[in-house]
C-alpha cells in the first residue's frame, strides 16, 4: 500500500520510513488519491476555535477549527475497510454520522468551563463505525481510562495509551489519520507493529511528528 502511494505523481511525502508516511497538506486534497486502509483513526477539529492561552509557550490556533468538518469526516471514513474511530466533543455527537458505539475517554482531570452552571467535563467521545470486514482482536469496553498528556506538543493531543488501546483491539495492518496533529496515531501504530499514513496541514506539527517517530526504537 505504501508503495502504491509513492507512485502517485500528485503526492509528495513530507516524511516516510518503513512503517509511516506523512503528508503536509489539506486532507481534502490528499484523501481522493489514497487507497483504502484497514482502520481510520481521526481526531478532527471540534469546531470550537480552540487556542491554548494557559501556557508559557502558546500553541498556534488549530487550522479549520471554526466548524466541525463533517464533510471531511465522511470522506475519511470512506477510506476504511474495517472500521473508523472519530473523536469529538459531547456537543458534537448530534452532528456526527450515526455510529455503532461511543467510546468515552476518561481523563485524570477535568476542564474548568462554566464553574457556576456546568459540571466539570472529564471525558471526550470517540465514535466507532465498523465496516463489514471489521473484526476485533480483543473486544474492549466503551470506557477507556488514560491520563492526559499535558498538551505539550499540540493543544488537543491524545495520549499514546488511548490510541494504542484502540488500534490494538482491532484486526488491521494499515491505519489512516487524516488530521494527524503531533503524530500520536502514527507513533501508536508503529509501536503496535502496524503501518500508518498521516495527513496534517500545519508543517510545524508534521515536524513534531517526524521527531517523535525517529525517537521510537522498536525491540
Amino acid at each position: 500500500m505504501i508503495e502504491a502511494i509513492e507512485q502517485s505523481s500528485v503526492l509528495k511525502p513530507f516524511y516516510q520510513d518503513e512503517s509511516c508516511t506523512i503528508y503536509n497538506a489539506d486532507c481534502r486534497k490528499v484523501l481522493p488519491f489514497l487507497p483504502s486502509f484497514d482502520l481510520v483513526v481521526a481526531d478532527p477539529p471540534y469546531g470550537m476555535e480552540f487556542q491554548s492561552n494557559f501556557r508559557a509557550v502558546k500553541h498556534s490556533k488549530i487550522e479549520g477549527d471554526e466548524r466541525l468538518p463533517v464533510d471531511l469526516i465522511w470522506l475519511a471514513m470512506s477510506k476504511a475497510l474495517r472500521a473508523s474511530y472519530v473523536f469529538c466533543r459531547w456537543d458534537n455527537l448530534s452532528m456526527m454520522p450515526r455510529c455503532k458505539s461511543v467510546i468515552a475517554w476518561v481523563k485524570n482531570n477535568w476542564s474548568m468551563g462554566d464553574l457556576k452552571h456546568e459540571h466539570g467535563r472529564q471525558w471526550e467521545a470517540c465514535c466507532f463505525y465498523p465496516e463489514s470486514m471489521h473484526e476485533f482482536i480483543t473486544r474492549i469496553p466503551d470506557v477507556i481510562y488514560a491520563d492526559r498528556t499535558g498538551n505539550d506538543l499540540h493543544p488537543t493531543e491524545k495520549p499514546e495509551k488511548l490510541i494504542r488501546t484502540i488500534i490494538g483491539a482491532n484486526v488491521g495492518e494499515t491505519i489512516l489519520d487524516p488530521f494527524m496533529g503531533s503524530g500520536t496515531t502514527l507513533v501508536a501504530a508503529k509501536l503496535e507493529g502496524r503501518r500508518a499514513v498521516g495527513i496534517e496541514i500545519d508543517e510545524e506539527y508534521c515536524q513534531i511528528a517526524v521527531n517523535r517517530l525517529r525517537q521510537k526504537v522498536l525491540f
